[in-house]
Order: C-alpha cells, then structure tokens, then sequence
C-alpha cells in the first residue's frame, strides 16, 4: 500500500523518506519546512522568570551557635556579629518604605584572635561569595599597586560571573589600621596607602555602582559589568595598636572630671581597655570621620589565652588536629595527642604571641615528617604525640594490629 504525505500529498515515492504514523504519513521534507516555522526557544523569558537567589540568615542565637563551631572565645563578639549579619539580611530582604541603612562592620583585636576566620564563617554559613583583601596592598587610584576596584573585580570572580549574587556578597579588608592617617611633621610625599585609600572605599561602602573590568583593566569597554554596591557588606579588621592608649586617656580625663565609673588600673588596660573604643578613638588614632562613620558595628576580640589555643587545636569542626586526623584515617592509622603535648604546642605558642595562627605552623612542624614516613606500607597502625613529640619530633609509634578494629 503506497503512503500519502497529509501535507504536500506526495507518495512515498516521490521522497527521500515518509515518516508513517497512526492517523496518517508525513514526508521528511516537509517535517523540514514545518521545523522552519517554529520559532526558535525564546531564552530570555525563562531567564527573567528564575527566582534571584533567595538569602536568609538565620536568628541570632543560631549564627551564633554556627560560629561557635569554628571560632573559640570571642563570645562578645560572635554575639555583636550574629545581630549584625542577621539585621544585615532582614534589610536586603526589606520590602517595606522605611529605608533601612547598611551597617558595617569593623573587626579589632590581637594578631591571631580570628578576625579573618570570623569573616570567612559568616560567608561559607550564608552561601554568599567572600573576597578577602589586605589594606596595606591597595593604593590610591592612579598608582601603582591594586586599585579598590580590585577587591569587587575579585568578589565578582568568586561569583563566577553572577552579578546579583556578587552583590549580595562579603568583602573582607585586614589591616586596616596601616590605611589611617600618616602625620608626620615635615612631610611633603603623598600618603598613596592611607588617606587616599580611605577615601577611595566611601563611595562603595555606603552604595553605588562600580564599573568593573573582570578581564583586566585594559580589556575592551563592551566586557565592562556594573557591580552595585549596595548590599555587599563590608568588614573591616585590624590589630590597632597603640588605640588602648589612646581610650585609656580619654577615660582617664573623664574620670578625673568627674564624669565615667572606676578608671581601670594600668595594667588591666591591654585587657579590657579595647571593649571600651568609640568613634573618636578611631578618628584620633587616624581613620577619618567619614570613613569611621560608614562602620556603625565595632566588635572588639580578646587575645587568646593558653587555654583558648589548646581548645582551638581539638574543638573546632576543622581544627588543624582533626584535619590531621583524618589524612591518617585514609592510611588506615589513628592518631592520637596527649594532654601534655597540647599544653606544650599552646604555651610554645603563646611565647610566639601569634595567636591561633601560631598553632599551625607548630602542628605543621610536628607532623610533616610524622606524614612523610608513617604511610600505610610502613606497617604502623597508630601514632600519639607526647609532649617529647613536640620538643623532639620523635612520635610513639605503634606497628602491626588493624586500626578499623580499634
């Protein structure tokens, strides 16, 4: 029986191919035409119609209790964050007419207290792309040296390219007491890593749109992206050192005019003094005002006790320990560390006053050559480091036996 396309009425011998269906036959040229009138997938619909990334940070209490699994102490700290990310997200998620203002956030504290590590939890917490830059690095526009741009050119990297979700972003600056102002009697030089700097991140602190060129700066003016800076979040850190005299004089003249409860004592200051830092003490000491003034949230970390590291070594969901740990647990050892030898790689690095990070390159000294010659094929099934460990390098190790049994 000789087929009929329903379309062109040909027969199956007058073309190449008859497509035979239930109701009828259809010839593959004219399937051909019938592709040509169906417009092509209109893309853009369906991109406008994808719901933007939806943020939300938790309550307070749960920020906190997320960062209480990374960072030890600091427990005034982690409290002023918690407020600050979760009031933070409430105002980019704000539909109402009140125009609520961004608030962000400056760090201080001792070399090693984790300013840094705070930073990088909020973002891995909340999802959003970090970009993590050093003051003392960026230079004022028209030198050489990285740009302030330079910092949200990296944020929209980080993104992968997702303009909407860069601009809900983190972007972290240490260092930041280097940028304050240099007033040296006499000098002509431009301060090109103080003032300047601090003059070049007001206008994307407090929100605007920043041209950015991803590709480089002499990349064609068509690869340019616009990056709106309004509710990226800005957090600031810096050790300030030489700030704690400065608070402690200005609580000293109030004391003595009668104005403020119980000076502390001399010696207390380095400990408590820092808790005590307003705006005027950051003006004082070389920040200027409008710069101090679009960072309403200061949040002040103590320096670490012995205790606080020996903690910092074994409690945190990726402490260093831990991290090795597990490397062994793939060779089928356990590892395991005395109390001694923790108090011992603490107090060495209290001695370095470094802080946490200290820690790591002590535990890192340790256990590189424990993890070049402790393998699977060197027969030991577990190792412990003592407190001789730390001093000698030289591990307990124990050969034979079936470490999955233990």
């Amino acid at each position: 029986m000789i087929s009929y396309c329903i379309i062109c009425g040909r027969n199956q011998q007058q073309v190449p191919h008859m497509i035979t269906g239930v109701g009828g036959s259809i010839c593959v040229e004219c399937v051909e035409g019938c592709m040509d009138l169906i417009p092509a997938t209109d893309t853009t619909n369906e991109a406008s119609e994808r719901k933007p990334r939806e943020l939300k940070a938790s309550l307070p209490r749960n920020i906190k209790a997320t960062l209480d699994k990374y960072v030890i102490s600091q427990e005034k700290a982690k409290k002023i964050l918690s407020v600050a990310i979760y009031n933070h997200y409430k105002r980019i998620n704000n539909k109402s007419e009140v125009e609520i203002q961004k608030s962000n956030i400056l760090l201080t504290g001792p070399t090693g207290s984790g300013k840094t590590l705070l930073a990088q939890t909020l973002a891995k917490m909340l999802d959003v792309p970090f970009a993590m830059g050093d003051a003392t690095s960026i230079t004022e526009s028209g030198y050489v040296g990285e740009d302030v741009e330079d910092l949200l050119i990296r944020l929209y990297r980080n993104a992968e390219g997702d303009t909407e979700l860069a601009e809900k972003g983190i972007v972290y600056i240490d260092e930041t007491d280097k940028i304050a102002k240099k007033l040296v009697r006499g000098e002509v030089n431009r301060d090109i890593s103080g003032e300047g700097v601090q003059q070049g991140l007001l206008r994307m602190m407090e929100g605007a749109l920043v041209p950015l060129n991803p590709n480089g700066k002499k990349s064609n003016i068509n690869d340019q992206v616009a990056l709106d800076t309004t509710n990226i979040l800005f957090i600031f850190g810096g050790a300030f050192s030489g700030l704690e005299d400065i608070i402690f004089e200005r609580i000293k003249v109030k004391g003595s005019m009668g104005f403020g409860k119980e000076l502390p004592r001399k010696r207390d200051k380095d400990k408590f003094i820092m808790h005590k830092a307003v705006t005027e003490d950051f003006i004082e000491f070389g920040l200027i005002p409008e710069f101090v003034g679009r960072i309403p949230v200061i949040a002040t970390l103590d320096a670490l006790t012995e205790g606080d590291l020996r903690r910092i070594l074994t409690e945190p969901k990726n402490s260093i320990l831990k991290q090795y740990q597990e490397l062994l647990r793939t060779e089928g050892i356990k590892l395991e560390v005395s109390k001694e030898a923790l108090n011992e790689v603490a107090r060495e690095s209290m001695s370095r006053k470094s802080g946490a990070r200290g820690l790591r390159s002590i535990i890192e000294r340790i256990m590189s050559p424990i993890m070049f010659d402790v393998t699977r094929e060197s027969g030991v099934y577990a190792c412990t480091i003592t407190k001789d460990t730390v001093m000698t390098g030289e591990p307990m190790l124990v050969y034979g036996g079936n470490y999955d049994s233990m």
